[in-house]
């Protein structure tokens, strides 16, 4: 390596392809919503086998013309990971699902397609542009630089499309709780009752009740959010603020909650479900499904994931992803005195938390 602030031209040109590399990605989400909108993952799966590029643009019905468009874009999604590109017979090239196509074929348990359309959502994405401003002035949040709103969750409730898509987001994203609980339905058993702060309008409920059918679940969310919807015999929708107070239970359930708040406010929250499971002696518990940054052992795509959803955390609500050690701070300052974690949940991790 050359002297310091100095560096060769093969290095500068390596630089120059990373920050091109960098700057030209914002085409992957969009060929990954390309894919969604033709429907080529349901069509691979609905194939039974690999599918050729003439099968393909044959289900497609593309004009002769763009037959090397969509040749290309594949090639794009496959060098990626979306999809694979395998020899079949006569040494043709096939296209085939990957498992991060596979989460985007409908109709299944774990299809995230609605997380695709709400991120390619162009309002929130262009908020972007203004992320300096935004840093050099006073407003918390990135949203209320660009369009002049409180913060994100005012934005969406004034855009009932948009909070129609983010609500799906949601739902599909929880959907994925049921591959995870194959590995940590110990976390569950024993519990007579849970509530699930935040639960939205219901989708992990659904899914936890389904595994443990004698258990309590009580969801807790806004008024304007539980309004209407209609329980089952161990499932209850209740209107409150985790803010002021949390009802009574053996367990709190925090899902995809406390990355949206500041520490400030983390604390506010889990001294409310601190109070809330007072009553159960040392039985009871907090269970914590977040991000935990682990930037020595966690592997670098792993990381990315996490350190993105930070700056969103961060630029849309106010809130951050945590290490370790942040999370202990916290508990600490809310009286909390020992927690155990489980990466179990993908990117995320479960931590159970005890008074």
């Amino acid at each position: 390596m050359a002297s310091k602030n100095e560096y060769n031209a093969s290095e500068l040109l390596e630089a120059q392809a990373q920050l091109y590399r960098v700057l030209y990605s914002f085409l992957n989400p969009k060929c990954i919503k390309w894919a969604i909108d033709l429907g080529i993952p349901d069509i691979i799966h609905k194939h039974h086998q690999p599918i050729t590029l003439p099968q393909l643009v044959s289900a497609l019905h593309i004009p002769h013309a763009k037959v090397t468009c969509v040749q290309r874009i594949m090639r794009l999604l496959a060098h990626n990971g979306f999809f694979a590109i395998i020899k079949i017979d006569d040494n043709k090239e096939a296209y085939a699902l990957t498992p991060a196509s596979q989460v985007l074929v409908t109709h299944t348990d774990h299809c995230l397609s609605s997380m695709v359309e709400l991120l390619n959502n162009p309002t929130p994405v262009a908020s972007y542009h203004h992320l300096g401003k935004w840093t050099c002035g006073e407003d918390l949040t990135i949203i209320e630089t660009a369009l002049g709103s409180g913060c994100y969750w005012d934005f969406i409730h004034q855009n009932p499309t948009h909070l129609k898509m983010f609500n799906d987001a949601m739902e599909c994203d929880s959907h994925m709780v049921r591959l995870a609980l194959r590995d940590c339905k110990s976390v569950f058993e024993g519990l007579d009752s849970i509530v699930d702060v935040g639960g939205g309008t219901g989708n992990t409920a659904k899914i936890i009740c389904e595994a443990f059918p004698k258990l309590k679940y009580i969801v807790l969310d806004l008024p304007q959010v539980v309004s209407g919807l209609t329980g089952s015999n161990n499932l209850s929708f209740v209107g409150g603020n985790m803010f002021r107070s949390i009802p009574q239970a053996d367990a709190v359930l925090l899902k995809w909650i406390l990355h949206n708040w500041s520490d400030d406010e983390c604390i506010k929250i889990l001294k409310n479900c601190k109070e809330a499971i007072s009553s159960i002696g040392e039985g009871g518990k907090v269970i914590i499904i977040d991000v935990v940054i682990n930037e020595k052992n966690d592997k670098h795509e792993i990381t990315e994931v996490k350190l993105l959803f930070d700056i969103v955390m961060m630029t849309f609500h106010n809130g951050k992803e945590r290490s370790e050690q942040d999370w202990k701070r916290l508990f600490v300052k809310s009286g909390f005195n020992h927690y155990k974690i489980f990466p179990t949940f993908g990117f995320r991790s479960l931590i159970e938390l005890y008074p």
